[in-house]
Order: C-alpha cells, then structure tokens, then sequence
C-alpha cells in the first residue's frame, strides 16, 4: 500500500492510471493474437504438415505441435505488442505530470519509431518461449485428465 500512496500523493490519483490506456493498446492485441495465432497454426500443422489423423500421432508429436504453434503465436504476440509495451514500460518510469497523452508525445519524441522496437529479438524469443510453454502444458493437463490435444480435425467448411 505504500507504494500506492507514494504515486498518489507524488502524482494525483491520476498517476495510478498514467499507463492504463497504453497497456489495454498492448494487451488486447496481444491477448487475441495469442489465441487466434494458435489455434490457426495448430489446424496449418495438422492440415498441411502433419497430414495424417491426429490420433495416429502420438502425445508426445501432438503435444511437441502444440509448442511450435505456441512459439509461433507468441513470436507474433510480440510483435504487435513491442510498441505498446515499450511505451508502457517508458511511462511507468516517468515522474513527471501531465497527460498520459503529453507524456506519450515527449517519450515518442525521443526515442523515435525505431525505439519502440529497441530489444524485439530478446522479447521475440522471451514471449515465444513462455507463450509455447503455456500452450503446451495446458495440453498437456489436458491429455492428463483425458482429453484430447488441440486442433486435428478440421470443422466442415459452411454452405
């Protein structure tokens, strides 16, 4: 709590909310790119690469194409994440007043676009490595208690 009311009497009660526009601009993409990517690159593996049944896979092959397309949703996180979250990070450093809207100006002014990408190569293999993990152990859990790995079949195309 202390911390809560150092911002606060340093900066205002808006100070509490200084980076929250910012962080939902990274989140919000980042969050729907982690779950459409995914199951897109599940049903690409298992359409185009890995062509037979799923079932003729074994846990391990299935839950190894779990963490690839994890990898590569999470690569893809990154990337429409890393300006937002740059700029989040850049703000939650900042004492000054003024606006969110001020204060997003003056760091863009100095850090440029090219900053806003500045350590995307450790973020890419940051984000990629934990999202993977994250897809693979919860099918992993899922195969644990019964059910099946994700993707496979392909749903009939609608008429």
């Amino acid at each position: 709590m202390d911390a809560l009311n150092k911002v606060r009497a340093e900066e205002g009660i808006n100070g509490l909310y200084k980076g929250l526009a910012p962080l939902w601009a990274r989140q919000i993409p980042y969050t729907v790119m982690k779950f459409v990517a995914f199951e897109r690159t599940v049903e690409t593996f298992y359409r185009r690469v890995f062509t037979k049944p799923k079932n003729e896979y074994s846990k391990a092959t299935q839950l190894s194409i779990t963490f690839m397309s994890g990898y590569i949703a999470g690569v893809l996180c990154a990337l429409v994440s890393q300006p937002a979250d740059t700029m989040v990070s850049k703000l939650n450093s900042i004492k000054t007043g003024g606006s969110t809207g001020d204060n997003i100006k003056k760091i863009y002014s100095e850090i440029g676009f090219s900053g806003l990408w500045r350590g995307m190569g450790a973020r890419i293999l940051m984000v990629g490595t934990l999202t993977g993990l994250q897809w693979w152990i919860y099918d992993s859990f899922k195969t644990m208690v019964g059910l099946q790995t994700t993707g496979g079949a392909v749903a009939p195309a609608a008429k």
